[in-house]
């Protein structure tokens, strides 16, 4: 584990960006999600800002079952590649950066995961991760043979074996097993490989994975639940959390309880590291990034700003309702419970309406919104980073390209100069980028 030097950044790459009205803007190309050439633009560019790795969502179903709705956007994952598979084609288009992507633990198996996320540390020599969720979007039940979305407990409980099952499979053979020897006619040595033999109350796999160890040993884990069984799950599973907090003093709580719960699990506080999401509006002065925020607000749709908002709280029927007066009583939700809780809440403290509750969340979701110069927004990074608040940041740019290029070029210069983050890569795979030792078999 090398010292916490500076901090890290992801890019999260929602294919036209973060806002939900990004498509509709003539810089966005409106094809994102199936367009090979936008993601390696993409690519190219975070790892031109030195950049610790990409970070894909995803979801195996549309969220949402109102056409209209659905229609009038692109952000609910209707028109999007499989994330491993389009990670395979970046692995080539680039040298050092990480290739991350979103795995759901509750609809694919153990086994299939370990393959398919060792085979891209394989084709990436050692630059792959995974986030493992439990799934947040309840229609995913409905592609895999179920009436109705797993209990929140029951998906957590499911999660911690599926990770246990998937670092298993990974450790099924030795580094040295695989001799090739061909002269001898040996091609790996039988000692070197065990069965994992696992049998647990979700999972029963024999194992051994079929195919050699990854050059990391363990790809990267990324675990983005907030609440109680999340941050449980993240204590003991996880490399880095993938948090939405609106306050230091918030993030400083979240980062302390998660670093405590890995103690108690038997790791250090330095082997789980906290990111926090940033949705930035970045300008050569104020005005500037003030215009492109409200650019893309004038854009947002109504009928697409409340079903995003119905969504992100837990699918909550709000048709009914005053868009100009207070959000109604939430009940508690199958689905995200921590975003519901953190979207009621904000709604509450700051007064806000309907309406303007889905104008914020239609932007950054919840997650921390900063508009400003590259001087004002290095400043509110670094007095995260500095308290502890956070280890690092997921950079969640508003549309694409442009704003992933605006943090680049003008953000992460200015970090740089305040001696905040990298002006090299220091290693070749994303354990070195994070500063994260090779688990021993």
């Amino acid at each position: 584990m090398t010292e916490r030097a500076h901090m890290r950044l992801g890019a999260f790459l929602y294919p036209t960006g973060y806002h939900v009205a990004a498509w509709r803007h003539p810089d966005v190309p409106a094809d994102a999600g199936v367009n090979i050439s936008h993601y390696t633009e993409l690519a190219r560019t975070a790892e031109r800002g030195r950049f610790d790795f990409l970070f894909l969502p995803d979801s195996s179903a549309l969220r949402g079952t109102d056409m209209e709705a659905l229609s009038r956007t692109a952000i609910r994952y209707v028109a999007q590649f499989e994330p491993l598979t389009l990670l395979g084609a970046l692995s080539a288009a680039t040298e050092r950066i990480g290739l991350t992507a979103t795995v759901s633990s509750t609809y694919t198996e153990p086994y299939h995961a370990a393959r398919m996320i060792a085979s891209l540390d394989h084709i990436s020599a050692g630059r792959a991760g995974w986030n493992l969720v439990t799934s947040q979007n309840p229609y995913e039940a409905y592609n895999f043979g179920l009436t109705e979305h797993p209990e929140h407990g029951a998906r957590y409980a499911r999660a911690e074996e599926y990770a246990q099952v998937v670092k298993g499979l990974w450790d099924t053979w030795s580094d040295e097993a695989w001799v090739r020897d061909k002269e001898a006619g040996q091609f790996f040595d039988p000692d070197g490989v065990r069965p994992l033999g696992h049998r647990g109350d979700h999972f029963t796999v024999r194992g051994p994975l079929n195919m050699p160890r990854t050059p990391q040993g363990h790809p990267v884990t990324i675990q983005a639940g907030s609440s109680g069984p999340g941050r449980e799950l993240a204590a003991a599973t996880a490399d880095v959390v993938f948090t939405a907090q609106q306050s230091v003093a918030g993030a400083q709580a979240f980062t302390a309880d998660v670093k405590a719960r890995a103690e108690k699990h038997g790791r250090s506080r330095e082997s789980v590291q906290v990111m926090t999401g940033i949705f930035p509006f970045v300008g050569r002065t104020m005005a500037e990034a003030e215009d492109k925020f409200e650019c893309l607000q004038d854009l947002i749709d109504p009928q697409v700003g409340l079903s995003l908002l119905s969504s992100e709280l837990g699918h909550v029927d709000l048709s009914g309702y005053d868009l100009d007066g207070p959000l109604p009583e939430i009940p508690p939700s199958n689905s995200g419970k921590s975003r519901s809780e953190l979207l009621a809440k904000m709604a509450a403290e700051e007064g806000l309406s309907i309406r303007q509750l889905y104008k914020r969340v239609a932007g950054s979701r919840g997650h921390r919104q900063v508009v400003g110069t590259a001087e004002s927004v290095a400043d509110e990074l670094a007095d995260w980073f500095r308290s502890g608040a956070a280890d690092g940041f997921i950079v969640m740019p508003p549309q694409l390209p442009s704003s992933l290029a605006d943090f680049t070029d003008l953000v992460v210069p200015e970090l740089q100069r305040r001696g905040l983050f990298r002006t090299e890569y220091e290693g070749t795979t994303l354990r070195d980028h994070l500063g994260l030792g090779r688990p021993a078999r």
